[in-house]
């Protein structure tokens, strides 16, 4: 798994891999069969247009691909128990085909790359979104809503459910993600869910899992030390604070703590 920005060289089974951090038992020969066969039934699908030199337009790429996910293989959102954690592991979305829209934005980016189209996530808040580009323009998916193209009123819309009435369409809404950056929202959905549910050993995991693939993300050292510390594991809460400290900003509320809680770790472990 990538360790520095940049596509990863295959987001799903990235994303597998984490899923199997949660269950190492579980073989993942089959979901990537699975992945295989998305791909290979959207490639029959295309392959069937007869399109010519000329290839698919834009709007096409979508039909199929929402087809293919939706109609041929059952994925949705899921609406009755969006919180629920199977969502956000790839492994049990794909035996659910339901889950979180970044989980399942992640299956529509692999089988759509899989045929060599354009494929990526969007640092749209609060509901992830994908975006498909070619020739004829580019066009905007909602994986948890049946693959549906969004229009521009449905976005405001949508930002403002989520953001609140006064948040408005900036050009950054329409920005790539990093495929790191999609994969870390996808273990954030889980990670906060843990901490909510307050299973902090097995967000404390989660967080592990995500600084194996971005370390130099110096929030998550902070938050690992912090629950390291909460469970009492002060070698592990010592170390992830200094990695905090080495790599955080030099000022801010959050760097003043963290020094005065590695400073107390410190003298209880003397």
């Amino acid at each position: 798994m990538a360790r520095t920005k940049g596509p990863v060289v295959d987001i799903a089974e990235a994303a597998l891999a984490l899923a199997s951090f949660d269950r190492p038992r579980v073989a993942l020969e089959r979901y990537r069969h699975h992945l295989t066969v998305l791909a290979q039934d959207l490639a029959e699908a295309t392959a069937g247009e007869g399109s010519g030199e000329s290839g698919l337009s834009i709007e096409r790429r979508q039909a199929l691909l929402s087809a293919i996910m939706v109609e041929k293989h059952g994925y949705e959102g899921d609406r009755l128990t969006y919180d629920d954690l199977q969502n956000a592991n790839l492994m049990r979305v794909i035996d659910r085909r339901k889950g979180l829209p970044v989980a399942l934005g992640i299956l529509y980016i692999h089988a759509a790359r899989a045929q060599g189209w354009a494929a990526v996530g969007l640092n749209f808040p609060g509901h992830f979104l994908i975006r498909l580009d070619g020739e004829g323009g580019r066009i905007i998916l909602d994986p948890f809503n049946a693959g549906r193209a969004c229009e521009s009123s449905e976005l405001r819309e949508l930002l403002r459910r989520t953001q609140g009435e006064k948040a408005s369409l900036s050009p950054e809404h329409y920005s790539a993600a990093d495929d790191r950056d999609v994969l870390l929202r996808l273990q954030n959905n889980i990670k906060l869910r843990l901490i909510r549910d307050e299973q902090i050993e097995r967000a404390v995991r989660v967080i592990e899992g995500m600084l194996l693939f971005a370390p130099d993300q110096a929030p998550l050292w902070r938050e690992a030390g912090l629950l390291h510390a909460h469970l009492g594991n002060l070698k592990a809460a010592i170390e992830a604070l200094e990695r905090f400290l080495s790599a955080a900003a030099e000022t801010g509320a959050d760097r003043h703590d963290a020094a005065v809680l590695l400073q107390s770790l410190r003298a209880r472990l003397n």
